[in-house]
């Protein structure tokens, strides 16, 4: 009797840690979320706070800084767009690729930027799977281009010129030359394999390889 009674218990707390678990896991991402969020709002807040004595007084808006940053950088990327402003970017970008220290990262950066940017559809062609850095192991990558007949180690064979990016810094990696044969394309976008990359796999696209 008092076996079975502790089998019932047993069970019951089981059903409740079951359920606890089941509910804090569902609830985790979500809460976590919504700090990381108020975090970041909190952040950007106290870095627009020097906004706020130029946010009309008679208007009663919350985040009042906010909403005035966002309508100076609407305002500064029409200048941009309309105006010269945009040689005086140019100048400062080359004074800053002309810094020793500077050059790499910025350059990096920009580089990286531009290349999953909408508008570039030339640096990165493709996502691809390799087998890298051993045989067994894949990695994700990107065809970059197609190596020149004259760099390759055999005339009769198309190579193709691969970059795979590191976790969770995607800004450096690896550069390898494989041949087509070793080369799998598989049919997901640049940004959603380059989440998949930062994430450890974390995020993955919704559709599947």
């Amino acid at each position: 009797m008092i076996r079975w009674i502790q089998k019932k218990i047993s069970r019951l707390f089981n059903g409740l840690w079951k359920l606890f678990r089941n509910g804090f896991l569902t609830i985790l991402p979500i809460a976590l979320t919504i700090v990381i969020f108020k975090i970041t709002l909190n952040l950007i807040i106290s870095w627009l706070e020097p906004l706020k004595p130029f946010v009309p007084t008679y208007l009663d808006i919350p985040y009042g800084e906010v909403v005035l940053a966002i309508l100076i950088i609407f305002l500064f990327g029409t200048i941009l767009k309309i105006f010269v402003m945009r040689s005086i970017i140019n100048t400062i970008e080359n004074f800053l690729i002309k810094l020793p220290l500077v050059r790499p990262i910025y350059s990096g950066i920009k580089q990286l930027v531009q290349a999953f940017s909408a508008h570039d559809k030339i640096t990165f062609k493709k996502v691809v799977l390799i087998e890298f850095p051993r045989k067994g192991i894949y990695s994700v990558g990107f065809l970059t281009s197609e190596l020149a007949p004259d760099l390759a180690p055999n005339k009769e064979e198309k190579f193709y010129n691969i970059f795979v990016p590191t976790t969770p810094n995607p800004t450096s990696g690896y550069f390898i030359i494989l041949p087509e044969r070793d080369i799998i394309i598989i049919s997901i976008t640049r940004q959603d394999a380059m989440a998949m990359i930062i994430s450890g796999g974390i995020i993955q696209p919704k559709k599947h390889f």
